[in-house]
């Protein structure tokens, strides 16, 4: 295995180790989050175990499961208060700090529950002749500069940090539903090897099965009414 590996040459060995570390950093930066949040969380139940006149040590299932409930209490808590009108204040007193809008948008681009306008959506556009078509990513359904046009972009792989952006016709963008930003980035970083639809789990489709952008965008305008 290791000798068909080295038998590529240099250039595919270090593509495939630049894949690995992009698959790698998202789980390894989430865990570390975790991994420290949990630990502050800990010494805060220990206090509070200590303060009732128990030893931790001497509990440490229960311990474990009480900080478990209070790190998922604190995460719900969390995305409650990230849907008030608070948060905006917040956000607008800390957008005065040179690189927060800037930081703040990179995480953006990642956040694969975003809803709305701002919404990561999978999408087919045209390709280079009538019958071919590229798969590429929309992170908001806001309208370009030019009237019903939006603006999708063509990724490149197998790391994608870069490509391409295009200005297309709202009915000219067709929408992989099933598909998400997490979906798409195995895609890319599979160079093809695996199949879209093996991928989200789906049966190919004939283009005219996929709903246009247009339709997506009444369908959300009737569900906020």
């Amino acid at each position: 295995m290791l000798k068909k590996y080295f038998a590529h040459g240099k250039d595919h060995i270090v593509r495939v180790i630049l894949k690995g570390l992009f698959w790698l950093a998202p789980i390894a930066a989430i865990t570390i989050i975790l991994i420290w949040i949990y630990e502050k969380i800990n010494e805060l139940t220990g206090s509070m175990f200590e303060l009732l006149g128990f030893e931790p040590e001497k509990f440490p299932f229960l311990w474990t499961i009480f900080g478990v409930v209070i790190m998922v209490l604190v995460a719900y808590i969390m995305g409650v208060f990230a849907e008030t009108k608070l948060v905006d204040i917040i956000q607008r007193v800390y957008s005065k700090i040179p690189g927060f809008s800037t930081i703040k948008e990179l995480v953006n681009i990642f956040n694969t529950s975003k809803s709305g306008e701002k919404k990561v959506l999978v999408v087919l556009i045209s390709g280079f002749s009538k019958d071919d078509y590229n798969i590429g990513l929309m992170y908001s359904t806001k309208e370009s500069v030019v009237k019903d046009h939006y603006t999708v972009v063509l990724s490149m792989t197998p790391i994608p940090n870069g490509g391409f952006m295009f200005e297309v016709h709202k009915d000219k963008i067709k929408v992989i539903e099933e598909a998400t930003f997490d979906s798409n980035l195995q895609y890319l970083l599979s160079m093809g090897v695996k199949s879209l639809a093996d991928i989200v789990n789906i049966e190919p489709k004939n283009i005219e099965e996929f709903k246009s952008l247009s339709e997506i965008l009444e369908e959300n305008k009737q569900k906020e009414l």
